[in-house]
């Protein structure tokens, strides 16, 4: 396997587990009249660099290669998540992980010969979007409370009411962090054009990437 893979691999290991560990611990802290509690999980700042591991080993290897490093390191970050966090959060970032990565790849492929910033932010927002509903849903929503009963575990439902991204109408705490959540993605997409410009110009491909996913 390519070393450039490799690489790839371990950094989605690492940037997956550590995100299922720190979407359990909302921001504690204030700003302004904003309650980051209420809108904020720690996992939405690191969550964001599996979209950058993903993009530049499709620029750089083929889409078929961004599969295989999505496929491994969801499989290797499932089981640390399963041992580290609880079996809901596990079955939700495996979930969302798949959908959002691979939605991402084909997209991401279709787009590649346009403007160098197209592939990457379209991609990256597109894939966010559904990954933040399918993880929140999954891990949050009162409604599949009975995944965390089965395995022996409380009920890990965010149901209860907070205001709208600290500020609107009075929703459940996980609809109100999901959207937190996507902003912060949003916004990270942004910033880590920078990186992937950046890197566009140290990695070479070993050869020709076709445009077809």
């Amino acid at each position: 396997m390519r070393a450039r893979v490799v690489l790839a691999v371990l950094a989605m290991v690492v940037v997956v587990t550590a995100s299922n560990i720190l979407v359990q611990f909302p921001v504690d802290a204030q700003l302004g009249p904003l309650n980051l509690k209420d809108l904020l999980t720690w996992g939405a700042f690191t969550y964001p660099f599996a979209f950058l591991v993903t993009d530049l080993t499709n620029r750089y290897e083929g889409a078929q290669w961004a599969r295989a490093v999505v496929v491994v390191g969801f499989v290797l970050a499932l089981g640390l998540s399963a041992y580290l966090s609880t079996p809901r959060i596990a079955i939700a970032s495996a979930t969302a992980f798949l959908l959002g990565q691979m939605l991402d790849i084909a997209i991401f492929s279709r787009l590649r010969n346009r403007f160098w910033l197209v592939p990457p932010l379209t991609g990256s927002l597109v894939g966010s979007a559904v990954d933040t509903l399918v993880f929140f849903t999954i891990a949050f929503a009162p409604a599949l409370g009975f995944i965390d009963l089965a395995f022996g575990r409380a009920d890990g439902s965010l149901g209860f009411g907070a205001p709208w991204l600290g500020l609107g109408p009075e929703v459940p705490l996980w609809t109100s962090l999901a959207t937190g959540d996507f902003l912060v993605k949003f916004l990270a997409a942004l910033l880590l054009l920078a990186p992937y410009r950046a890197l566009m110009g140290r990695l070479m491909p070993l050869q020709p990437v076709p445009s077809a996913a």
